[in-house]
């Protein structure tokens, strides 16, 4: 069946944000008229919000569900957030659009007026990622840093009812529901480094279904689509669904046509892990970069298939 005069089943979260960003996508589509459904899919991350999310199996938590109901059929495409999707796609499916990039940076939302540095010894930041929580305990250290689970909505009104301080979110999510007001201080990527793929968002289509791939493919962002493989890449050279904290982020300077490649990763005995690349073929800088990361791993987190367990990054 050709594109034209289809309808289209568009699989989502159905989290306020999922639907903001799955909203977007679809007005940026070319659909002569085509009617669009959205289907909305309980993912287990939205299901099991009395454990952390390292508990319950960390990146495809909020995604298998989705690719499943593509698999089965039962939707035409799915979009994610790219930071959730695992690096190893099922071999029926394919990322079809990777979109621009929102902020890619993690920001601050606090109870009262202020900075996060101002916050006195003890005061509760909550945030869901064990890269966010390694790396505030590292330039923080006074905070006390505690878990918060529910969508991005639920975690604000936590932290308006005083259950929190300050909340350290993904400032993208907070601009795409509209509540950049809200935002405190955004965090140098130098030190808090984004998770892989932040800010972007991916839209799947099964590999066989090429109206689909057609549909969407005008969406994807070359560059974005560059930066992110770069930082997926690294992410799957630590196994890919790993239980150690790790961030990547990968940016073009386009005033020197060059790239930025930072890394962090904690765990184990040893320091944390910081590297910074700076150079023209970013699949050099990859290189480069995992091959110090095995190296530190090697020696900080120990064994090798401590890389292949599974948790939230």
């Amino acid at each position: 069946m050709g594109s034209m005069g289809r309808g289209w089943r568009v699989g989502t979260r159905s989290s306020p944000l999922a639907l903001a960003q799955t909203a977007w996508v679809v007005d940026q589509l070319a659909l002569g008229g085509a009617p669009v459904t959205l289907v909305p899919i309980e993912s287990e991350g939205d299901r099991a919000l009395d454990r952390s999310l390292s508990e319950i199996g960390g990146r495809g938590v909020f995604t298998t569900a989705l690719d499943n109901a593509l698999i089965d059929g039962r939707v035409d495409l799915v979009v994610h957030s790219l930071k959730d999707l695992p690096t190893r796609l099922a071999p029926t499916l394919r990322l079809a659009a990777v979109t621009r990039r929102e902020d890619p940076r993690d920001a601050v939302v606090l109870r009262h007026a202020g900075r996060i540095e101002d916050l006195p010894p003890g005061a509760r930041v909550g945030t869901s990622s064990l890269r966010r929580a390694a790396l505030l305990r590292q330039a923080y250290p006074h905070l006390a840093v505690v878990p918060v689970r529910g969508n991005l909505g639920t975690r604000l009104a936590k932290l308006a009812a005083g259950d929190y301080d300050a909340l350290v979110l993904a400032a993208a999510g907070l601009l795409r529901i509209g509540r950049a007001h809200e935002i405190a201080d955004y965090l140098d990527p130098a030190w808090m480094v984004p998770s892989p793929g932040q800010g972007a968002l991916a839209v799947e289509v099964r590999a066989d279904d090429l109206d689909a791939h057609g549909l969407v493919s005008p969406l994807d962002d070359p560059e974005v689509r560059q930066a992110t493989q770069a930082e997926r890449q690294v992410l799957d050279a630590m196994g890919g669904n790993c239980q150690i904290p790790l961030g990547a982020y990968a940016q073009r300077d386009a005033s020197r046509d060059e790239w930025r490649l930072l890394v962090f990763a904690a765990g184990g005995e040893s320091p944390p892990a910081r590297l910074s690349w700076r150079g023209t073929a970013l699949e050099v800088g990859v290189a480069w970069v995992t091959s110090e990361l095995l190296r530190w791993a090697a020696t900080s987190v120990g064994r090798p298939e401590a890389l292949e367990t599974g948790g939230q990054l």
